[in-house]
C-alpha cells in the first residue's frame, strides 16, 4: 500500500471510533436501528444527486447493502445498546480477524502462518474480554457485536469487487439509499411509535445523528471504498481498524465517562497485539498487480 492510500486509511478509524462511541447517548433518544435508518438517510440524501443510477450494478448494490448495511448496522448497534462502548470497540476489532478468513474463502487471498496465529491471540482476547465484572450477565450484547463484526467483514468481501467498478462515494450514497429505508421500516415494525421517537428526541441527540449520517458516512467510508479498490483486503482491514480502540476508547472514558476494567485492558491488548500480527504479514501472493 503506497503512502497516499495508507494516509487515506488512517483517517477512517479516527472518525468511525468517535462515531461508533458517541452513538450510545443517542440511543436515549432513537433506537438504535431507527438511528442507522436515519444515519443512511442523511448520508444517501446528500449524495446520490452527484452520482448517475448505476443501472446495471443495483442487484449486486442491494444485495451488499444488505448483508453490510441493513443486517450489519442493526446487529452490531443493537450490540453496542446492551453492552459499554469500551468493550464494544474492542470487540468490533474483531472485524479484521473475520476479514482475513473471509477473504481466504471467498477472494483466494491466502493468509500467512503469522496472521492466523494472530487470528489465535485475537479471539483469546476476546474470551479474556468477556470476564470483565462489567460485561457480567450481557453474552446477548457480546454476541451481538461479535456477530456484527463477522457480518461487516463479510460484507466488504462482497464489497470489494464492486468498489473496483463504481466510484467509492457514489458506492456510499446507493449503498445507504438502499439500506436507509429499510432500517427505518425493521425498527418501525420491532420498536414501533417511529414517529414519536424523531418527534421527541432531544436536540444533542439530533446533533449526532447528523454527524453520524452527513460526516461520519461519506468520509469514512468514501475512504475506505477508495483505498479497498486499489488494495487487497487483508492490507485494508488492519489499517482502518487499528485506530479505532484508542480514538474510542478515549471517547468512551471523557465523552462518556466510563471505567474499563482490567479485564478489559488486557484482552483489549491481546485483541490488538493479534491485529498487529495481521497488519504486519507480508505474502506476496496476495500483493495487488499493478
Amino acid at each position: 500500500m503506497n503512502i497516499k492510500d495508507t494516509f487515506i486509511a488512517s483517517l477512517v478509524p479516527i472518525f468511525l471510533g468517535f462515531g461508533f462511541v458517541i452513538a450510545k447517548p443517542a440511543f436515549e433518544s432513537f433506537p438504535p436501528i431507527l438511528l442507522m435508518g436515519i444515519r443512511f438517510m442523511f448520508a444517501a440524501s446528500i449524495l446520490i444527486w452527484w452520482f448517475p443510477i448505476p443501472w446495471g450494478y443495483l442487484k449486486k448494490i442491494f444485495i451488499a447493502s444488505f448483508i453490510a448495511n441493513t443486517l450489519q448496522y442493526s446487529i452490531t448497534y443493537s450490540g453496542l445498546d446492551l453492552i459499554d462502548a469500551s468493550a464494544a470497540v474492542l470487540i468490533v476489532q474483531t472485524e479484521v480477524p473475520f476479514g482475513v478468513i473471509f477473504a481466504y474463502f471467498m477472494l483466494k487471498e491466502k493468509p500467512t502462518i503469522r496472521a492466523l496465529v494472530g487470528i489465535g491471540i485475537a479471539f483469546i482476547g476476546v474470551y479474556v474480554l468477556t470476564g470483565s465484572p462489567s460485561l457480567d450477565g450481557k453474552f446477548i450484547g457480546i454476541g451481538l457485536t461479535i456477530l456484527g463484526s463477522a457480518i461487516w467483514a463479510l460484507g466488504q468481501v462482497i464489497v470489494k469487487p464492486l468498489s473496483k467498478e463504481i466510484n467509492p462515494l457514489a458506492l456510499v450514497a446507493w449503498l445507504a439509499l438502499f439500506s436507509g429505508p429499510i432500517l427505518i421500516f425493521i425498527s418501525a415494525i420491532l420498536d414501533g411509535n417511529t414517529i414519536g421517537y424523531l418527534s421527541n428526541a432531544k436536540f444533542d441527540h439530533w446533533v449526532i445523528a447528523i454527524y453520524i449520517g452527513f460526516i461520519m458516512q461519506p468520509i469514512t467510508y468514501g475512504c475506505f471504498y477508495y483505498v479497498l479498490k486499489n488494495n487487497p483486503l487483508y492490507k485494508v482491514l488492519p489499517i482502518v481498524t487499528m485506530g479505532i480502540p484508542p480514538t474510542g476508547l478515549l471517547a468512551a472514558i471523557f465523552l462518556l465517562g466510563e471505567n474499563p476494567t482490567q479485564e478489559l485492558y488486557t484482552g483489549g491488548a491481546l485483541i490488538i497485539v493479534g491485529v498487529i500480527l495481521i497488519v504486519f504479514t507480508k505474502n506476496k501472493n496476495n500483493e495487488v498487480k499493478k
